[in-house]
């Protein structure tokens, strides 16, 4: 089972999250575990301070090294764990991490807020510094979200029956790259007339029954997601 443990200011907003259908289905499963912590409970002062004024002068409050390193140095666990930072110059998060995450068994996201982290905690309490793309956002809670589905997808499990997995993940052949294969998708009807004289139609192959010409078909018209 695969832990995710995230640190926050906000833990309330990863209660319907975590409560999703299929997310709450693999926890009970046993499949993965969310937690969100409310890191003001590691700060030492009576008004539970994460936050102070930055050296130097600057825009805005700087989240504190200690409360962070005392959360992280109580739930890490001794293997196959990660510490996540969420930063715009981090490096950008995509399948083949998502892939390489889904075989820890705990991965830890710290969830910056206000003008940003003491970089102390980027140099020595974060495995990885992740970006979620090339703009900047209010905080790390989002993200958070979107690496934990993207992860828990590729649990067998989780998503579907683990049969089907395999048929997804892409293995990396001569001039090919390895990922997740994103082919597209339909269901009924098998016709669509949005007005008269216009058809939508299925792809014939798609209903043919023939399993190989279909994975073919698949395969031709997917796109590999990843590295």
């Amino acid at each position: 089972m695969i832990r995710f443990d995230v640190f926050t200011i906000f833990p309330e907003l990863f209660e319907p999250f975590s409560n999703e259908s299929l997310l709450k289905r693999a926890q009970q499963k046993k499949l993965l575990k969310i937690e969100a912590h409310n890191l003001r409970k590691w700060a030492k002062d009576k008004h539970k301070t994460v936050d102070d004024k930055p050296f130097g002068g600057g825009l805005g409050m700087v989240m504190k090294v200690e409360p962070i390193y005392k959360a992280v140095k109580q739930l890490k666990k001794p293997k196959k764990a990660k510490v996540v930072l969420f930063t715009p110059r981090g490096k950008k998060f995509d399948q083949k991490m998502a892939s390489d995450f889904a075989k820890l068994n705990q991965i830890i996201f710290l969830c910056g807020r206000y003008e940003g982290v003491d970089e102390r905690v980027a140099q020595h309490l974060a495995d990885i510094e992740l970006s979620m793309g090339d703009y900047v956002l209010m905080g790390g809670e989002i993200p958070a979200m979107a690496v934990i589905e993207a992860t828990a997808r590729l649990i067998p499990g989780v998503v579907g029956k683990p049969s089907f997995l395999p048929e997804r993940l892409q293995k990396a052949k001569k001039g090919q790259k390895q990922g997740f294969l994103e082919y597209p998708q339909y269901t009924r009807p098998e016709v669509f007339s949005p007005r008269k004289g216009v058809s939508w139609k299925v792809p014939k192959v798609l209903l043919s029954g023939n399993h190989k010409k279909i994975g073919e078909w698949k395969a031709r018209h997917g796109r590999v997601i990843g590295k």
